[in-house]
């Protein structure tokens, strides 16, 4: 009996030790319920708090469309100023500097249309006739800014400044003297260029966005203009005037 009874506590402190040692083992294999459980337990003896507010997504508004693709930062701004002296803002709508006119032609002269790369353009050369329009050894990214620095140089000689540092009434003078021929560019008439500057102008302010120009579509917005719409179906047997909110070529993107 004396045998008997020193036996039972090592019995029930062994009884113990697998017990929980089984709970243990259990808890290795059965971790995602037993841990489950006990972490529940544990959170419900800690004070109660209230869950964490998640972080307000940042919006981001900048435009990744405008960015320079060919134009030096004084090439730029020239283009800028002149943009601008070309399609002023106004009491009717933004000019072409906030449109981002400038953007687009510099999209464009970075493009295939910059290089020519559709044009026949191997000598040799011969003198055109005005109604064969461009018929020059120049690439329309070489024009452009040879057109450009020349903008500064007259502007430095007539009045001791960068074209972007005279005033608007200076600005127009000088626009006028290119399209007038009565500056001499290295090989083109000065005429070519501002021709073809007035032209991508007039182009960035009412292109699709996609292409860097016309910025929110306020181009379009100004005139009223519907934009890249789908279809006109539902519309075109209606009679009176239909105001829509113009679309973008980007509003009809489904990558879903």
């Amino acid at each position: 009996m004396m045998a008997t009874d020193s036996k039972q506590p090592q019995d029930e402190s062994r009884r113990r030790f697998l017990k929980y040692s089984g709970t243990a083992l259990g808890g290795v294999v059965l971790g995602g319920v037993i841990g489950g459980l006990i972490g529940s337990n544990v959170k419900q003896t800690t004070k109660d708090e209230e869950p964490a507010a998640p972080a307000p997504t940042p919006t981001d508004t900048k435009d990744y469309n405008r960015a320079l693709m060919f134009f030096s930062q004084d090439q730029f701004l020239t283009a800028e100023a002149a943009a601008e002296r070309i399609f002023p803002k106004d009491d009717l709508g933004p000019g072409a500097k906030e449109l981002g006119a400038a953007f687009f032609i510099d999209h464009q002269m970075a493009s295939a249309f910059g290089t020519n790369a559709r044009d026949y353009m191997s000598p040799p050369f011969y003198k055109a006739e005005a109604s064969q329009g461009y018929q020059l050894t120049f690439k329309r990214k070489e024009l452009m800014a040879l057109g450009l620095d020349s903008l500064n140089l007259y502007s430095n000689s007539k009045y001791q400044k960068q074209f972007v540092e005279i005033t608007p009434e200076e600005q127009d003078a000088v626009l006028t003297a290119f399209e007038k021929d009565d500056v001499h560019l290295k090989g083109v008439p000065a005429s070519t260029f501002f021709s073809m500057f007035q032209n991508l102008t007039i182009e960035g302010v009412y292109s699709d966005p996609l292409y860097g120009g016309n910025k929110n579509m306020q181009g379009w917005k100004m005139r009223n203009y519907p934009g890249n719409q789908m279809s006109y179906s539902n519309e075109i047997e209606k009679e009176e005037f239909i105001k829509m909110k113009p679309l973008s070529l980007a509003d009809h993107l489904d990558i879903g």
